[in-house]
């Protein structure tokens, strides 16, 4: 959790009070249950930043405990990537424990329950037993084999361990209330009869506990202070104090049940069913594949532990369930990365280029920043000669005033490198373009809109590139009752292009990221070798998403048309509230101001420099908008100077923080 806590969340208002009202400081313990039936996914790091967090500012332990009472769907395989992501998030646990080492004490319980008469075998069917349990608004009636006798439970439950009965033959039932207004209360499960092979007790036993019936007892063998789930557990919360009833000892700790809201994605799955599914059924390539909401997948993608861990805390601590927008995650490691990753020049759809007036045997290793935010990353070397490939899109025969990049006629500047003129080009027989002649200039004071990243082509790397998309097109793909969620598979989830990349990338490592100037954030996949490089897109440098979102039906009546906003308006709208803002409010709307920007010229908003000192929102998104022109390359001439060294001098430290940024730039 961040030093800088504004204000306790009502989990830790509950633990202030406990902890006011005689709780010693020492007794804080808590944990992190996972059941290891799949890979850890976005909506777990919740649950983990919540315990592990607690644990770092209280100083207190935290244990990880997997609640493993499934052999059917539970393995080893998942037990070791829960333990890689959560050390990978940068939180220790201080044991490491398992429900089934509590196997034998839950068992001797469940027999001490049985003796004083409040737990006993029933031997119904499934659907004899959902019938007489009820409805929410009937109550249910006592089932055949509720007043069995002692000693016949104690026989059948004991028979049930040794194995001589079927799976589904009986089970054995806590006796609670069959009219309890909260159905969990009547008569729940305690155990089940599953001959399968467990991944830790091996045959040791036939009969597991149930999760209701392990969960609490664990939390209480533990002495666990504070049981922290999500709000789906809310009617468990009878349930697990009633089993806590039956065994606590007075002079022990008990363990508090607390719930908190869920972190619910959009366009995201968070089932691990469903999860599952999509890796069975090879619509991804694994647990791990980069479009997974998985956390390892999120690694593989090019995610950092420092993003995530940002990402929860922004969402905060909540009570009631809600929908997170993905594009908040994804600001989340723009801004991470924007910090660490070194630029480099890649291009992902090449055009030659040749400057004819450069000499053809010449070669000149040029200097250029590996990050301007970040002034201690120093400088690297870059080859120039004289055929270059450049991006396509930054190149068009003919083109308005506002395209900035290169044109018949027109100049733009190669980064770090010459100022070049678009002299003719050369077409194959389709009409394309595939050669551009251009002239270079020496004189690099020149000043020019346009600056654009390029490869020399006698030192480019070849490197596969995966461009990774939403892997739904629906913002809640599980929420239709008449649609299954595999409806909303995005087809173009993934696409593999050959890029040509500079070669300082020759010797990159497995996992490190970097920024491909213009185009976005990537890192080195775990395919990568030093013969075939290959580039996982981790996110765009702008959320290109938001543009692709099919917009509502418009009014054709151009009577009831209204006059859309200009993009400049909206922003100053934006702003004005800005520093009023919670900080995940603020991160979302920082997004969509960037996003704007795109659309807003300099002459749009070279007037509201003058904006008032008091204005300081404004003047935020002023810098923001500011920023995105630079870095399409407009000047930084007297005016744009200006701006930035008043912000610079502000007492609002947030916008002296985009002043530096764009200062750096």
């Amino acid at each position: 959790m961040s030093e800088e806590r504004k204000s306790l969340n009502f989990i830790e208002q509950i633990i202030e009070e406990d902890l006011a009202n005689g709780m010693a400081k020492n007794d804080l313990r808590f944990r992190f249950p996972p059941e290891p039936n799949g890979y850890l996914h976005i909506g777990h790091t919740k649950a983990i930043g919540i315990s592990f967090g607690l644990g770092e500012y209280y100083n207190a332990p935290v244990n990880l405990r997997f609640d493993d009472t499934n052999p059917a769907k539970e393995e080893q395989e998942y037990v070791d990537a829960i333990k890689e992501d959560v050390a990978w998030l940068g939180y220790k646990w201080d044991k490491e424990l398992f429900s089934s080492d509590y196997f034998q004490q839950l068992y001797d319980w469940a027999v001490k329950l049985i003796k004083e008469g409040k737990a006993y075998v029933d031997s119904q069917s499934s659907e004899a037993m959902a019938e007489q349990k009820g409805t929410p608004t009937q109550p249910g009636v006592d089932g055949p084999f509720r007043n069995r006798s002692i000693e016949e439970n104690l026989d059948l439950f004991e028979r049930m361990k040794n194995g001589e009965f079927d799976e589904g033959e009986h089970i054995l039932r806590a006796k609670i209330n069959m009219q309890h207004p909260n159905m969990l209360m009547r008569d729940p499960i305690m155990y089940r009869i599953l001959k399968k092979h467990h991944h830790r007790t091996e045959n040791d036993w036939c009969i597991y506990p149930m999760y209701d019936w392990t969960h609490g007892e664990s939390d209480y063998i533990e002495q666990i202070s504070h049981s922290l789930c999500s709000l789906e557990f809310k009617p468990h919360r009878e349930l697990y104090d009633w089993f806590l009833d039956q065994v606590v000892d007075p002079d022990k700790l008990r363990p508090k049940q607390r719930e908190f809201a869920r972190l619910n994605l959009s366009y995201t799955i968070m089932s691990k069913r469903k999860l599952l599914k999509l890796v069975e059924d090879g619509v991804v390539n694994g647990w791990d594949d980069p479009r997974m909401p998985t956390i390892s997948g999120l690694r593989r993608r090019g995610y950092t532990p420092a993003a995530i861990r940002k990402f929860v805390e922004t969402v905060g601590v909540a009570k009631r369930d809600n929908v997170i927008d993905v594009s908040l995650l994804e600001f989340c490691i723009r801004e991470d990365l924007n910090k660490t990753a070194r630029r480099v020049m890649a291009v992902l759809n090449p055009v030659k280029v040749v400057i004819t007036n450069y000499p053809e045997d010449k070669e000149e290793w040029l200097d250029t920043e590996n990050n301007q935010e970040d002034e201690s990353a120093g400088f690297r070397k870059v080859p120039f000669t004289r055929e270059l490939y450049i991006e396509k899109s930054d190149f068009k025969e003919e083109a308005s005033n506002k395209f900035f990049r290169l044109k018949l006629g027109g100049e733009v500047r190669l980064k770090s490198a010459y100022i070049i003129k678009a002299e003719s080009v050369v077409k194959n027989a389709q009409g394309e373009v595939t050669e551009i002649h251009c002239t270079y200039s020496e004189d690099t004071s020149k000043k020019v809109k346009g600056t654009l990243h390029w490869v020399s082509i006698a030192h480019a790397i070849k490197a596969v590139v995966r461009e990774y998309d939403r892997l739904f097109m629906d913002e809640a793909p599980d929420s239709h009752q008449d649609k299954d969620f595999m409806e909303f598979i995005n087809p173009n989830s993934l696409k593999t292009i050959e890029a040509f990349v500079e070669p300082s990338l020759k010797k990159a490592k497995i996992g490190e990221r970097f920024q491909f100037q213009r185009l976005g954030y990537f890192n080195v996949d775990n395919d990568s070798t030093a013969n075939n490089l290959v580039f996982n897109k981790t996110v765009g440098l702008r959320d290109s998403w938001a543009k692709q979102k099919p917009k509502p039906t418009q009014n054709t009546n151009p009577q009831q048309q209204r006059p859309q906003k200009k993009a400049i308006d909206v922003i100053q709208q934006l702003g004005k509230k800005y520093t009023n803002l919670p900080e995940a409010k603020q991160l979302k709307v920082k997004s969509e101001i960037l996003e704007l920007a795109n659309n807003v010229t300099y002459e749009e908003l070279a007037p509201l420099f003058n904006t008032a000192v008091k204005k300081v929102g404004t003047r935020i998104a002023v810098a923001l908008v500011l920023g995105v022109l630079l870095k399409h390359g407009h000047e930084k001439n007297e005016e744009v100077q200006a701006f930035i060294t008043t912000a610079l001098e502000d007492k609002n430290a947030l916008l002296v923080a985009e002043a530096q940024a764009i200062s750096k730039g």
